[in-house]
């Protein structure tokens, strides 16, 4: 019954629970800047993909190929050690903002390439009169994108946008690759610690329940938008 309480005891998870908040805070931020910055890159890599210029619908398609079949990790050790480190392209000589902003790059771009399919098979759902219609009013291709299509994609697509963005909440665990300090890192240093004897169980359901904090609201949010902005057919 002794060694059943110890298991269970949440002591040394209290007593150590401004680093472990940190940790999320971190995890708060990367999540926050990588959402916007793969935003970003999705929107660009599909106008590429649907261009009526060959040269970037190959540009488009390879990275997109590209990023989706490479690991995670593999893509933050190469922002990390390979950029960073070997290369010596810098964000910042403060050793956290740079890892941070690495951190960063790396996750965007590899959730960008799924933002990116995710806003195609949008465009698939916008009637191909429409884009006919644009141009025959006289609108360019980038205007009948910008004003028309990805208006209504981005409506077709909120849900599967937020899968892809709690997909990436969770995928900040790996941003130890890049050397950031997150609620991974956090945990690992706990458990690697030889005075850490105890607690190890309630600091896992302690994380566990914390990602649940972030990822549940934000998946009831999405499924609330998504009806909001359902494209009525």
């Amino acid at each position: 019954m002794e060694q059943l309480l110890e298991l269970f005891d949440f002591g040394p998870f209290f007593d150590n629970i401004g680093a472990i908040l940190d940790g999320f805070w971190a995890t708060i931020r990367l999540s926050a800047a990588a959402a916007v910055l793969s935003l970003l890159i999705g929107t660009i890599l599909v106008s590429f993909r649907v261009s009526p210029v060959p040269v970037l619908q190959k540009v488009g398609a390879a990275y997109v190929n590209i990023l989706r079949n490479t690991p995670l990790t593999l893509v933050l050790l190469m922002c990390s050690l390979g950029l960073s480190d070997t290369l010596r392209l810098v964000f910042s000589q403060d050793s956290g903002v740079n890892y941070y902003w690495w951190a960063v790059l790396g996750l965007s771009g590899y959730t960008g390439a799924f933002v990116c399919e995710a806003l195609r098979s949008g465009i698939n759902t916008v009637p191909l009169g429409q884009a006919e219609a644009a141009r025959s009013i006289g609108l360019t291709f980038t205007q009948s994108l910008r004003m028309i299509i990805l208006p209504q994609a981005f409506r077709a697509v909120v849900a599967p946008l937020g899968s892809i963005l709690i997909a990436m909440i969770k995928n900040t665990t790996v941003a130890a690759a890049a050397s950031y300090a997150e609620t991974a890192v956090v945990m690992k240093q706990f458990m690697d610690d030889p005075t850490f004897t105890s607690g190890a169980l309630p600091l896992f359901i302690g994380i566990a329940v914390g990602f649940m904090i972030l990822t549940l609201p934000t998946g009831f949010f999405f499924g609330w938008l998504a009806k909001r902005t359902a494209v009525a057919r």
